[in-house]
């Protein structure tokens, strides 16, 4: 004879989103990121089709476990964490109240993107682009420094905004792509004070732009002021209207001839020669 064998009853508890009230403190149930677990959250969650074209359910469901998820970021969770953080913060400065305060003292702005999606690796290929802008005009650089600069640059300027922009995505990481494009203003920065030894050779026809002060333009106006005397020195800054002749002149000659820079240019040569036409046109 065989004694037949006992069969035993495994209990199986219930899940724990049973048990789970309505008011409870959630960040201490999730506090971190980890891969989703159906009877852990209350929620009836649903990702992917069935056989049927149906969603299936929490349970048993590849897709809810394949992606990472942000349910450790609740809003009572992120307010948990701002308190913890408020003692390692300090004041907000009080000479950087509005935008043009803190772009004169941050002049440089650096964006970068994260990003989140389905893949065995959590880092992005596109999260590794630094993009670094700052305005010329917020960079110390003298005439001839600030030309050479914009022309280094090339496309990388662009002359309507003012802004300077340098991408970066050669390296593999997103903070070595940031030290590579501050590597790269510095250098060009730097580049642009130099001044070789063929440019001191270069004469005025070489010139990429007017010049005014270097013109003879500016001679003339000189010479002309202080006639019948010859001019000490070409200081044109106590000459009346010299400033606008001197703009008018190199709008003219940098931008071309239009309608509007002509009429500036003639009313830049009237005032300096202190003329007054009315002229009155009737037409019958």
């Amino acid at each position: 004879m065989q004694e037949k064998r006992k069969t035993r009853k495994i209990s199986i508890s219930q899940p724990r989103i049973t048990d789970m009230p309505t008011d409870q403190n959630w960040p201490s149930v999730w506090p971190s990121a980890r891969t989703f677990h159906p009877s852990t959250v209350p929620l009836p969650l649903r990702q992917g089709y069935n056989e049927k074209g149906a969603p299936p359910s929490k349970y048993a469901n590849a897709e809810l476990m394949k992606i990472p998820n942000f349910l450790h970021l609740t809003p009572p969770a992120i307010q948990r964490h701002c308190e913890a953080l408020k003692q390692f913060c300090t004041k907000w400065p009080n000479n950087l109240e509005n935008e043009v305060k803190c772009r004169k003292h941050f002049p440089i702005e650096i964006i970068t993107s994260d990003y989140c999606y389905s893949s065995p690796t959590i880092r992005d290929p596109l999260a590794r682009i630094v993009n670094l802008q700052v305005k010329l005009s917020s960079l110390c650089l003298d005439t001839h420094a600030k030309d050479k600069l914009s022309r280094l640059l090339g496309n990388k300027y662009n002359l309507e905004t003012d802004i300077i922009t340098i991408t970066t995505d050669k390296c593999p990481t997103k903070k070595q792509n940031l030290e590579y494009a501050l590597y790269l203003l510095t250098a060009v920065y730097h580049e642009s004070w130099r001044t070789e030894s063929w440019e001191t050779e270069k004469s005025i026809a070489d010139m990429e732009y007017f010049n005014w002060d270097t013109s003879q333009s500016h001679t003339n106006l000189v010479t002309l002021y202080t006639w019948p005397t010859l001019p000490v020195d070409y200081d044109y800054e106590t000459i009346p209207h010299a400033m606008e002749y001197k703009i008018a002149v190199s709008d003219l000659t940098n931008n071309g001839e239009d309608q509007y820079s002509i009429n500036k240019y003639k009313e830049a040569v009237k005032n300096l020669l202190n003329l007054k036409c009315d002229n009155k046109v009737t037409l019958n």
